[in-house]
């Protein structure tokens, strides 16, 4: 009973505090952070501590694989350069700003300030889709974005690992280049691997809760044989997750796909949301430790305001470089615009998985409560900062969301051309095969009035968002 309701209670207040955000337009994980920082204070709250290994093997595969099998492979495809870029590159350089900048300021050695680096360098895939999908960003950023922290952890882990083998001694270049190697193609073999053996089985399957059940478990069929061989187990789910989603229609039912996205849909909800606030209950804890160290608050919190800020200018000062270097040079076909790139740059909160890698630093990693702390001032800093301002951002840049209109008009009008197809083929089989000649005229009609009703459908939705959006344009400019 001691553990069940405490379980209850984080549960029960994610989904209020997550609710309430959305009735009074806030953000869900700055409000989330926020009351369980308040929370930690409170004597009736007990001491929150979140080993690294529950957020790595609990919270992460689910939620990458709820991400990944909604991610287009196509948009992958198109835009694998920027995510390249900021999913490895922009992660290394970031690692290694930070580890400049913390071994020129803090009495700590180089591994240890690249290891810091590395826990703070890549973004949060949670933090920066839910912010996104709030604000409303144009569709081909929020797929950069999401590609981006579908990967980048897999860089940081391996970044954090290396330097972690420096501390204690066990270092060398080729080993630390060998073992990213072996991380991605591992991952990459794996992930494939668990795609064909999880495709094999759904297919014969067809009841949906089966399926489902087998969709669930998924993430870890990929996770754990890929740590097990000391390859990406993040890699590993992402690349199963995104085969999974494409060849979804060929090997699932329809009711088993629409069971398994709803399910997925309040998985994501609940773990997402649940993470931020297992953030704010570690506040007190993290904070006590710093005031009790040799550095002591004060002096702590100096240092973490300088990584902080070292975070928050690497990254658009990259992305608006890389996105000037690619439309001059024209080694991208597709850069990100300026404009892009500038949101793209803001968009950088850090989350859980920043202070999960932290916590995965040793104990005898010098000064490691401050390298924790740092840890969690940039996650804090970055959510609010950044999660606060993103908005205002993507509006000085003219960046909006894709017109509901535009999107309604093209399920309609993708409809209407199936629905025409498929009276053609109908009509076609009809005449051509002997068998279907006496077809009942009855059956006929009852099918094409179906067709019918989907089509119609489509297009009274359209008239619907159409009529929508004039209201919310009059009320917008009545306001103005």
């Amino acid at each position: 009973m001691h553990i069940a309701l405490p379980i209850f209670l984080l549960v029960a207040t994610t989904i209020s505090v997550s609710v309430l955000a959305r009735r009074v337009g806030l953000s869900a994980p700055l409000l989330l952070v926020a009351i369980g920082a308040v929370a930690s204070y409170l004597p009736q709250v007990p001491e929150v501590h979140v080993d690294s290994e529950v957020i790595l093997l609990g919270f992460l595969p689910p939620l990458l694989y709820a991400t990944a099998i909604r991610t287009s492979i196509i948009d992958l495809k198109r835009d694998v350069f920027q995510i390249v870029q900021l999913s490895i590159l922009l992660v290394l350089v970031t690692a290694f700003a930070v580890g400049l900048v913390s071994w020129w300021l803090m009495p700590v050695g180089f591994a240890a300030a690249m290891a810091l680096g590395g826990v703070v360098a890549p973004p949060d895939a949670v933090a920066a889709t839910a912010v996104a999908r709030r604000i409303g960003l144009p569709r081909r950023l929020v797929a950069v974005l999401e590609g981006e922290s579908l990967f980048n952890d897999a860089t940081a882990l391996v970044t954090v690992g290396t330097a972690v083998s420096a501390l204690t001694g066990s270092f060398s270049a080729s080993r630390a280049g060998l073992a990213f190697v072996i991380a991605a193609l591992g991952g990459i073999v794996i992930g494939v691997i668990a795609f064909y053996v999880v495709e094999f089985v759904q297919k014969h399957i067809r009841d949906a809760v089966t399926s489902v059940a087998i969709s669930i478990i998924t993430p870890w069929v990929a996770y754990l044989p890929a740590e097990a061989i000391k390859a990406s187990g993040v890699i590993a789910v992402v690349v199963t997750g995104v085969l999974l989603g494409f060849k979804a229609p060929y090997y699932n039912t329809a009711q088993a796909r629409v069971a398994s996205r709803m399910n997925w849909n309040s998985i994501q909800f609940l773990l997402e949301n649940m993470v931020f606030l297992l953030i704010g209950l570690q506040v007190s804890m993290i904070i006590d430790q710093v005031q009790t160290s040799d550095l002591g608050l004060q002096r702590t919190s100096l240092y973490a305001v300088a990584v902080l800020v070292t975070v928050m200018l690497v990254r658009p000062m990259f992305i608006i470089a890389a996105a000037w270097l690619g439309k001059v040079s024209r080694w991208d076909s597709r850069p990100l615009s300026l404009r892009e790139g500038a949101v793209a740059g803001w968009a950088g909160m850090r989350g859980v998985v920043t202070l999960a890698a932290a916590f995965l630093l040793p104990p005898e990693t010098p000064h490691r409560e401050s390298l924790v702390f740092i840890a969690l001032v940039v996650t804090i800093g970055t959510l609010v900062i950044q999660g606060f301002t993103l908005g205002r951002v993507a509006n000085l840049m003219k960046l909006r969301a894709p017109d509901p209109r535009e999107d309604a008009l093209a399920r309609a009008q993708v409809m209407q051309a199936s629905v025409d197809a498929g009276e053609a083929a109908m009509r076609k089989a009809l005449a051509d095969d002997p068998e279907l000649a006496d077809t009942p005229e009855a059956i006929i009609k009852s099918l094409q009035k179906q067709d019918m009703r989907r089509a119609n459908l489509q297009w009274e939705l359209l008239a619907t968002t159409t009529r929508w959006a004039r209201r919310s344009s009059t009320a917008s400019c009545v306001r103005r």
